[in-house]
This record gives structure tokens, C-alpha cells and sequence, in this order.
């Protein structure tokens, strides 16, 4: 029987992060990371295989950091888990043993049976997987006809970057905007508009019915009685967690399908962690349950538990996600942080608002330019940023992080009103117009004027 003193199932980012935080942190203990597969994709680079860089070999996650920290890898496939006895067997029947376990299995696309005909040939999901991208790839060199169910962020980057290769892309949408459930109205209209313009047809607030076909998909009926000639057909109606092994060995999942962990990101088995898509996630602000699977989270509770593996710390927890969310179609970006405005009304919070448009350069006579809305949702007797959303640039990418640091330490808008920046006129917008300090000072002005009411 193998042993290790840290097991990690899984090796994708959040095991990736937890095996580095974890090496680094502790260098005397041995890590080993057991991947069912050989090569591992980066997650957010998929849509992009179909496009900018054509070739799912150019999206990988090296394995140099790892090795070089003397973090080892096995490929193979975990197929249960004897808590009490701390051992996991592999599927060719080898027996790993453990002082630390930490489930990182990630999540797999979702398939629905609400729509006929998704098991026809040229019926495709978007998983972390090359051997079933590569496969994609090949098969869609001669399609010309796209379409994709589902107008998240997977949906809309592959339906970009399609649609860049000369492919005729329609995107179908169940509720009333793309993107309906991380974006005020504004800004998914801003991505409808955006995606419009580049030739790609969007269809929101439609029910797919059925797709049909022989043998091979031919189109895609919505239940309003229209066909959309199809040679391809994209599910991208989400992604479930891969929690399967972890229920079947006795650890307790939540109401949602995801491992129940705390803010050490233990869960209720002794030294048992879960990390990543797989795991229960809370809201930063409203301290619900949340869905949602991000990279960026996952890192974050991947570092959390690579601290905490051996020694507790009380300030090093993670408090639950920010929901920091960020896209690209064309050369528009879109991001936002926190929670929007539809979703703080809903959950009753006294809230102002407000948004300030300026440029990312200065002066104003610089080439590239771009425009840069900021949009700041706050807390009205405390001045706090609960949420941002920002529209512009490149630039934005960055912004929205800095953002999202001043949600995570609880700033006001005051403290933001002051804050010192460092510009430059090829880097930022103006000293006297940086949107996100205006949006913060047109906020204030708003809370001082209702006050006065």
C-alpha cells in the first residue's frame, strides 16, 4: 500500500493551489496528487481552444511548480473512500493510505432531460477535458450551423470565439437576458447588444424543446414553434459538482449536491477538506449558500486549506465568495463583484447606487481609448460596497480585483473617495475623473441628497 501524509483527489486548480500552499507551508510532509487525467486543461482557456488559439495544447496547466516543490502525481482514478481507516482505493485496486485528505473533484457539465434529442451525434457539453475537446474540435471543422443552448459565461465566450472563425452562431437563452443571474439588466443588455453586433444571433427568454435529427443533430426547436437549422449543438446549461465519491463514502453533503465544509473548509470528517466546484460555498454579503464555481474562489479556499492542513489559524479562513465574475466579447470587457442591485433589493438591503462613465487614458486625445462605466452598489447607513459592476477595457480586469479587495475589507465609499491611486496617461483614467473614485463620490452625493429628504 502507498502512503502519503497529504492525499489530494483531483488536479485542477483548487488541487493544483492546495498542493502548493500546502508544500510551501509544511516542506516536511509528502504530497501526492491522484488526477484521472494525464493533462490538465486550464478551465477558464477552454472557450478559447475553439478559437483564439485553436489547439487544446496550448491551454494546459504545467506540472513544473508541482514537481519542483516535490509534489508527486499518479494518474489514476479514486473510486472510494474508508475515512476511518484513512485509505482510498484507486479503480485498478491499489490502496493509497493518509494522514490529510482534500477532495478536490471539481464539477462536470450538466445534462438535461427536459430537452429531446440530446444524445444525437454533434451533441456536445464543454468539460475539463482534452480527450473529449480534441474529439470537438475535429468534428466541428466542417460545421457551419452553431448552436448553443445556455447564455452563461461558457455559452457566450464559445459563442464569440466560434463565431470568429467564420461559424453562423445562435446562442438560445431560457431566462430574460444572458447572463441574467450575475449582471444587472444594463450590462446584459450591453452583452446582447455587443454580441449582436458581431453577427452572432441571441435568442433570450426561449425554451428549447427538442433537438432533432436522425442519426446526427439538424436544428434545434423552441417550444414557440421555431427551428434553428443546426449542424452542432453546444449544452452549456451549467455545471454539477462532482460529489458522487464523496457520498458514497459517508461524507455529508448539502441540500444543493455539494460537500458541507466550514470556514476552514473542513468537512465533517476528521482531517477531511474539500476544495473547489465540489464544495459548499457562502455568499460574502448575504451569507447564503450559493452555487456558483469560479477559479479564482476555488484558489482562494485551496489556499485556506493548504495553511490550515496541520495548524489551525483563526485568521486564516475563507469567508465565503465575492462572485468576482469577468468577460470578454471582442474587445469589450465586462465584470462585476459582490452582489448586483436586483440581488440586494431582493434580499432587502438599503441600498444606493450609482455610475460614473469616464476614459481609461488621459488625455483625452490618446489613441485606444476606451470608455469605463463603473457601477457601485452600497449599503445606505453604512456607506460599505456591497457590489460593482464595470464595462470597458482591458483595463477593467484589474479594476474589478480592486474592487473586489474593497468589498472583502468591508471599505465605505468614503474610504474609497480617498483612496490614493497612481495614474498614467498610457495606464488609467485621469487623476481628476478615475471612474471608480467618481462613482464613489457621485454614491455620496446621492446618500447626502436623501438624507435631506
Amino acid at each position: 500500500m502507498k502512503k502519503t501524509d497529504v492525499l489530494i483527489i483531483g488536479g485542477s486548480a483548487s488541487g493544483i493551489v492546495t498542493a502548493i500552499t500546502g508544500k510551501t507551508q509544511y516542506p516536511d510532509k509528502e504530497f501526492l496528487i491522484v488526477r484521472k487525467e494525464k493533462h490538465v486543461l486550464v478551465p477558464c482557456g477552454i472557450p478559447y481552444i475553439f478559437g483564439s488559439l485553436g489547439d487544446s495544447n496550448l491551454n494546459l496547466i504545467s506540472d513544473d511548480p508541482l514537481k519542483n516543490l516535490g509534489v508527486k502525481i499518479m494518474v489514476a482514478e479514486v473510486v472510494s473512500i474508508d475515512y476511518t481507516k484513512k485509505i482510498c482505493t484507486t479503480a485498478a485496486d491499489e490502496e493509497i493510505g493518509f494522514e490529510k485528505l482534500v477532495i478536490a473533484t471539481g464539477s462536470s457539465p450538466r445534462i438535461t432531460d427536459k430537452i429531446k434529442g440530446t444524445d444525437l451525434e454533434n451533441v456536445f457539453t464543454v468539460p475539463k477535458n482534452k480527450v473529449y475537446i480534441d474529439k470537438i474540435l475535429e468534428k466541428i471543422q466542417t460545421a457551419q450551423k452553431i448552436v448553443i443552448i445556455g447564455g452563461g459565461f461558457i455559452g457566450i465566450e464559445l459563442s464569440d470565439e466560434l463565431h470568429k472563425k467564420g461559424k453562423e452562431v445562435t446562442i438560445v437563452e431560457l431566462l430574460p437576458h444572458l447572463l441574467d443571474t450575475v449582471f444587472d439588466e444594463e450590462m446584459s443588455v450591453k452583452v446582447e447588444q455587443t454580441l449582436a453586433e458581431r453577427g452572432i444571433q441571441v435568442k433570450t427568454g426561449m425554451a428549447v424543446d427538442e433537438i432533432t435529427g436522425e442519426s446526427s443533430v439538424s436544428g434545434v426547436t423552441l417550444q414557440n414553434g421555431e427551428i434553428i437549422p443546426a449542424d452542432v449543438v453546444f449544452l452549456c446549461i451549467g455545471y454539477k459538482p462532482n460529489t458522487e465519491l464523496a457520498h458514497k463514502s459517508g461524507i455529508v453533503l448539502n441540500t444543493s449536491g455539494f460537500i458541507k465544509v466550514d470556514e476552514y473548509m473542513r468537512t465533517d470528517k476528521q482531517d477531511i477538506f474539500a476544495v473547489g466546484d465540489c464544495a459548499e460555498n457562502r455568499d460574502f454579503i448575504t451569507r447564503k449558500i450559493i452555487t456558483p464555481m469560479l477559479a479564482s474562489t476555488a484558489c482562494a479556499e485551496a489556499r485556506t486549506v493548504g495553511l490550515n492542513l496541520y495548524k489551525l489559524s483563526t485568521v486564516k479562513t475563507f469567508n465565503g465568495t465575492i462572485s468576482i465574475f469577468s468577460t470578454v466579447i471582442g474587445d469589450t470587457c465586462f465584470a462585476v463583484a459582490g452582489i448586483t442591485e436586483k440581488s440586494a433589493l431582493k434580499e432587502d438591503f438599503d441600498i444606493v447606487t450609482a455610475t460614473f462613465t469616464g476614459m481609461d487614458k488621459h488625455p483625452g486625445k490618446l489613441p485606444g481609448m476606451q470608455a469605463q462605466t463603473v457601477k457601485l452598489i452600497v449599503s445606505k447607513d453604512s456607506g460599505v460596497i456591497l457590489g460593482a459592476g464595470i464595462c470597458g477595457g482591458a483595463s477593467i480586469g484589474e479594476l474589478i480585483n480592486v474592487t473586489g479587495l474593497a468589498i472583502q475589507n468591508r471599505m465605505t465609499v468614503n474610504s474609497l473617495l480617498t483612496t490614493q491611486i497612481g495614474t498614467h496617461p498610457l495606464l488609467t483614467g485621469p487623476p481628476t475623473a478615475y471612474p471608480l473614485i467618481k462613482a464613489s463620490e457621485a454614491v455620496i452625493k446621492k446618500i447626502r441628497k436623501q438624507a435631506k429628504l
